[in-house]
């Protein structure tokens, strides 16, 4: 099957987590994707939290599924030429380097625009350009905070709260793929590379639209109405952490289930929508809800909220979380287990998509892995397992037109 990116050659000089998570999803719609690496070391999420000695750690195996890896010095002119050579031939080189990484190394845009005219070059940044922190180094916690993630998250008496979800990093990667693929399709039409830049803080803030919309209701009325602090909290002059209320307007809750005492995770995340107010009082044995002044409209639920939620708990102290999602289901009413990393793993319908993979690995035995979010009816991803180090060496100079002698000579004097 040909696959949509096939032909499209990328230099990956990423590590970490946002780049390689950009180049692993272009890589497995048909991307050649060559990661560029460091001799002997190469990216250091390969050692990181490493469960398997000698082996890539999971950490560097789970974002750089189907790429073939170079090792190549470009501090040596040897290197530098190798480079030159394959940015020719290429189509698109992400990074992810500090500021100013590329052109130290001869590399700034300027000259890749010389030595490829075509060449869409896409960079992961902290922060825009010209933004006064630009300087700054960033990460996911850092990238969370920066974007207004931290401070609408948690509890109203807790401090900022950082979330699990890699809002900074991979969002960001997926940003940046979107980005890359409008450059490339906008080639086919100029004939013209460009820059694509995508800043963490940036990623952050596109996730957060609903909480910019927040800050100026607030400051509009000074209050808001679907927020647990609604109507007896106060409020201030900023968008406070709502715990976890739904941010559509729907009020919802983190609720317990049978089992909750020993289970850390028995609970399910229950929404209450007007259309579903019906459907929910005849699941919870509570029709005299459903015309009551005091219950029938969201206004009048909202003094009351928590009072509710107890009802529901009271009505899932004899339920599992699959049990009770199983009978609010049949209601049509907006609801899911919290479901653990184990139950996700052995989850059979995301084995079945093609969600959750497991990829045998030369070194490592199998492992599991995420696979494409996004499905496609003529096309299902192939996940192959993450490169060697210099795994592609040889073949990738081969493509370049080098010779045995000459590769020979390279590794000679470590330039790959």
């Amino acid at each position: 099957m040909t696959k949509p990116l096939e032909g499209i050659k990328i230099i990956d000089f990423t590590h970490v987590q946002a780049g390689p998570a950009c180049t692993q999803l272009l890589a497995w719609f048909g991307a050649d994707v060559i990661k560029v690496e460091r001799p002997g070391s190469g990216d250091v999420t390969r050692n990181q939290l490493r469960d398997i000695p000698d082996a890539d750690a999971l950490y560097f195996t789970m974002l750089n599924s189907n790429k073939k890896s170079l090792t190549l010095d470009t501090k040596k002119p040897e290197g530098k030429e190798v480079l030159e050579k394959l940015i020719r031939e290429s189509d698109v080189l992400v990074e992810n380097f500090g500021p100013g990484a590329l052109d130290r190394m001869g590399f700034s845009w300027e000259r890749l625009n010389e030595l490829n005219p075509k060449m869409i070059v896409a960079s992961v940044k902290g922060f825009s350009d010209g933004h006064h922190y630009d300087d700054l180094k960033v990460y996911e916690n850092v990238a969370q905070c920066a974007g207004g993630a931290a401070s609408t998250t948690g509890f109203w008496d807790g401090p900022p709260t950082i979330s699990a979800a890699a809002l900074g990093d991979s969002n960001t990667g997926m940003h940046l793929a979107i980005g890359i693929l409008t450059a490339l399709l906008g080639r086919d039409k100029t004939g013209k590379g460009q820059k694509v830049a995508v800043s963490m803080q940036d990623s952050v803030l596109n996730l957060c639209r609903v909480k910019l919309r927040d800050q100026q209701r607030l400051e509009r009325v000074g209050y808001l109405e679907e927020y647990p602090q609604y109507p007896h909290g106060e409020f201030g002059d900023v968008v406070p952490r709502g715990g976890n209320a739904g941010g559509g307007g729907q009020p919802g809750w983190v609720l317990k289930c049978k089992g909750w005492e020993t289970d850390s995770n028995a609970y399910i995340y229950f929404t209450i929508q007007g259309h579903a107010w019906e459907p929910i009082c005849k699941a919870l044995g509570k029709p005299e809800w459903i015309d009551d002044p005091a219950y029938k409209t969201a206004e009048a639920r909202q003094p009351h909220i928590f009072e509710i939620f107890k009802t529901i708990e009271a009505w899932l102290a004899d339920k599992t979380k699959f049990e009770a999602v199983d009978i609010l289901r049949k209601f049509d009413i907006p609801c899911a287990p919290v479901l653990t990393m184990k139950e996700l793993a052995n989850d059979p319908s995301l084995r079945a998509s093609g969600t959750i993979v497991e990829v045998p690995h030369k070194k490592r035995g199998s492992y599991l892995t995420v696979g494409s979010p996004i499905k496609f009816s003529d096309m299902k991803p192939e996940v192959t397992a993450s490169p060697l180090l210099g795994e592609h060496t040889d073949e990738v100079l081969a493509s370049l037109g080098y010779s045995k002698q000459e590769i020979f000579n390279l590794r000679e004097v470590k330039a790959v």
